[in-house]
């Protein structure tokens, strides 16, 4: 069996199409046609009136979001503490503190109730948080019913960070639309791909035009090149959206391709003790870009060596931002459930080229390391 990687970029031949045009037109910019057309196919397909803006990675769009909730050196922001490091890098980037909260057992993603005794704990402490970021871990939406009337109550604004979780929705609402700004991945391992890059999504045309003027140095409007704000160099190129704009083409398919395979390990696996990462309700649809499990017992590594000795890339589940050497002094509210899922979690090849030989194969494998644990 050749090797079986977890999420690897899958092309549908229409990309090419748009990268001759960009090359035709000599478009190579960070400006072109493809630019444009990939933002308004987004925003198409987010289905809300949202304001799109193509980056050049979800992390420059986490750190705009963090500009335009107005963050700045000693403010705290709240973070979900299961997810990318990314997540929380940028609360650093604006020389804020990061305060990280536990997992629910279910979703895998922040724990409403451990959210908002941080918040009641912080604001005793003369510190209101000046936003949070929530995550859509491995494309399960947060529980938004529970998380957006809490950010309301206390008037913190939320940023959701939808890095994994294009196409998934909460009743009915496309995940990166439901905090007050969103944040998408466009990264190689993503559902769909740009080879690189991110958007942000505004709900107010006044966010989207300040996140465009900054990403693009902060170049003021005048005929020689003049800037009075710190600027970035976060655009997105006319190739890599050319390569979003093919991606974007068969976005339904790859989310439904990637449901089936969820099921698939689920009906296969169902009698060995696994605990999904599931769908609480029918209010949550997720697009399970990784489909991820804990084991009942023993050490989740052993499994996920032994795969890797048969070809098959896995890994253990996100290792919380509470426990990594850079975060080790950052406060924390939870009783340890996402250290939990990193301790038992195990992430599966999830790719939507897989074949059904090839999710036989880990199937048999899964199986395999499970007897011998």
């Amino acid at each position: 069996m050749k090797q079986i990687f977890l999420s690897p970029p899958h092309l549908c031949g229409k990309e090419k199409e748009f990268i001759e045009e960009a090359i035709h037109t000599n478009w190579l910019t960070t400006a072109g046609s493809n630019v444009e057309a990939f933002q308004l196919e987004l925003n198409r397909f987010l289905d809300s009136d949202v304001h799109t803006l193509a980056l050049n990675s979800c992390t420059s769009a986490l750190h705009l979001a963090m500009i335009l909730a107005n963050v700045n050196r000693g403010d705290e922001v709240i973070c979900q503490s299961l997810t990318f490091a990314a997540s929380a890098n940028v609360i650093l980037y604006q020389g804020a503190i990061p305060v990280f909260v536990d997992s629910e057992p279910d979703t895998w993603n922040i724990s409403p109730e451990h959210l908002e005794k941080a918040i009641i704990d912080r604001i005793a402490k003369g510190n209101t948080p000046k936003a949070i970021i929530v995550t859509d871990l491995f494309g399960m939406p947060v529980r938004y019913d529970k998380i957006l009337p809490i950010a309301q109550k206390y008037g913190i604004t939320l940023i959701e960070d939808a890095a994994e979780a294009l196409g998934s929705a909460f009743k009915g609402k496309k995940c990166g639309t439901l905090g007050d700004l969103g944040t998408i991945s466009f990264n190689g391992n993503k559902i769909i791909t740009s080879s690189g890059g991110g958007a942000l999504v505004a709900k107010y045309a006044d966010d989207f035009a300040e996140a465009k003027f900054l990403a693009s140095q902060a170049k003021e409007p005048l005929p020689y090149y003049e800037h009075k704000t710190l600027g970035y160099n976060y655009a997105m190129s006319n190739i890599s959206a050319g390569i979003g704009r093919g991606q974007m083409t068969v976005i339904s398919e790859r989310v439904a391709k990637r449901r089936e395979i969820n099921l698939y390990y689920r009906n296969k696996l169902a009698s060995y003790g696994l605990s999904f990462q599931t769908e609480p309700t029918e209010q949550f649809f997720s697009n399970f870009w990784l489909t991820t499990f804990l084991i009942k017992e023993g050490d989740a590594q052993v499994i996920i060596d032994f795969l890797n000795q048969h070809h098959i890339e896995a890994r253990r589940a996100m290792k919380p931002m509470h426990l990594q050497p850079l975060y080790e002094k950052a406060p924390y509210y939870g009783d340890k459930e996402a250290e939990d899922i990193f301790d038992r979690g195990i992430c599966l090849p999830s790719g939507s080229a897989l074949t059904e030989e090839e999710l036989e194969y880990i199937s048999k494998k899964v199986i395999q390391a499970i007897s011998e644990l």
